[in-house]
């Protein structure tokens, strides 16, 4: 349980944080948690989703909860007057859900009409498929949705099973933020969970198989959707900063090289942009871009130049400012909203038992220099990209610049 006193603030963000994920269910059951996160909005012993939905309305709050590879985020943001209805709703839906079998069958209906529209989506696909290809056969690499046939086939019994299993004192993490006092906020989750068995936290197995690097959906659209990956490392690594910062000089913003060279200057794509994933041990370096199917080979040439040119030479005093700048000005902006603020503490136990007080966080980014990306370069980049693309293109269109053909 974790609070940060925000005196001046007139609501209140709270949440539990469930630490299973994606990753840690057995292929037979993928999507579970994903299904149980759906679930737990459907009601509970005491009370049906309408009657939760009008409760929080009547707040003038939000409920709301997602779903990734690590964990299951439950969250809710109502004026401090309405604390102890929020945090008895909150602890009502984590431990007494009703996972009814007629909320099972709508439910599932949902998530598979989820599922399809996001193979609709050759945005969406394009990085389902990078995923896949960069952890095949690890969970790391499924989708957090499910498939088709393991969302077809999961029954209510083990999704209760699932929820028993995973949804125990060992698992869950409470935060809150907000004009909020410690003491009362712990004393209230310990009588919402008097008496529950501590449980045990997931065990994880770490990705060993390497990466396929090349996987081509064909389909008949306008555009053609590329996505690179590079493994990377995880969240408990030294290098994460300078990972986060390399990240935002190479397409994490408007000024980075990605975005001013291919959509600015050589008006390749309208959507070009780099991110960073990063899991308990493991993490992804990715680069997306949609373009035209004849601009497709400048656009990747392009991309290969710039991670050459970063790679070999650094990068300019002057990019790094700008990002440091990026990355302070944004933490001090988003850190003013109570709901960001009880996420941050949530994630951070969550992911490493720890949280990092935020002028720390900010001296670490400063402290990262150009000798830092360029080992963090060397050793990330210097390997042979994934790469996957959905679109009207050929398996033998999408190669990386350079590399051997089949």
């Amino acid at each position: 349980m974790v609070t940060e006193t925000m005196p001046a603030a007139r609501s209140i963000a709270l949440g539990c944080w469930v630490a299973v994920g994606n990753r840690d269910e057995p292929e037979s059951v993928a999507g579970a948690s994903h299904f149980c996160e759906h679930l737990l909005f459907k009601g509970t012993a005491s009370r049906s989703a309408r009657e939760i939905a009008e409760l929080v309305d009547a707040t003038g709050g939000d409920m709301n909860a997602y779903t990734t590879k690590e964990y299951t985020a439950f969250y809710l943001r109502v004026p401090a007057s309405d604390f102890p209805l929020a945090l008895d709703i909150l602890c009502d839906v984590i431990s007494s859900p009703a996972l009814r079998e007629n909320d099972v069958e709508s439910e599932r209906d949902v998530i598979l009409e989820e599922l399809h529209l996001q193979l609709d989506e050759p945005d969406d696909l394009v990085h389902t498929e990078l995923s896949a290809a960069l952890f095949p056969g690890h969970a790391l690499g499924w989708e957090i949705l499910g498939t088709a046939d393991t969302i077809g086939s999961m029954s209510a019994d083990a999704i209760r099973s699932f929820h028993a299993e995973w949804y125990r004192p060992a698992n869950l993490v409470f935060a809150a933020a907000g004009p909020i006092e410690h003491g009362a906020f712990v004393a209230a989750i310990a009588a919402a969970f008097p008496s529950s068995d501590g449980g045990q936290a997931p065990e994880r197995v770490a990705p060993i198989t390497p990466p396929v690097l090349h996987r081509v959906v064909p389909r008949k659209v306008e555009s053609v959707h590329v996505a690179l990956g590079w493994r990377a490392f995880g969240h408990h690594d030294p290098d994460r900063h300078a990972l986060a910062v390399l990240n935002q000089i190479l397409g994490a913003g408007m000024s980075s090289r990605l975005f001013q060279e291919i959509r600015e200057e050589r008006g390749l794509a309208y959507s070009v942009f780099s991110s960073v994933a990063t899991y308990e041990d493991a993490g992804v370096l990715s680069i997306y871009a949609g373009t035209a199917k004849a601009k497709v080979r400048e656009l990747l040439d392009v991309v290969r130049d710039q991670i050459a040119e970063i790679s070999s030479t650094g990068v300019t005093d002057h990019e790094l400012r700008v990002a440091k700048g990026a990355f302070a000005g944004s933490t001090v902006i988003n850190l003013e909203d109570t709901g960001n603020r009880m996420a941050r503490l949530a994630t951070s136990i969550t992911l490493r038992n720890m949280v990092t007080p935020i002028d720390a966080y900010l001296r670490a980014i400063d402290a990262v220099d150009r000798p830092a990306l360029v080992r963090v370069a060397a050793r990330v980049l210097e390997a042979e990209p994934t790469l996957a693309a959905v679109g009207p293109v050929r398996d033998r269109d999408i190669r990386w610049p350079g590399a051997s053909r089949p």
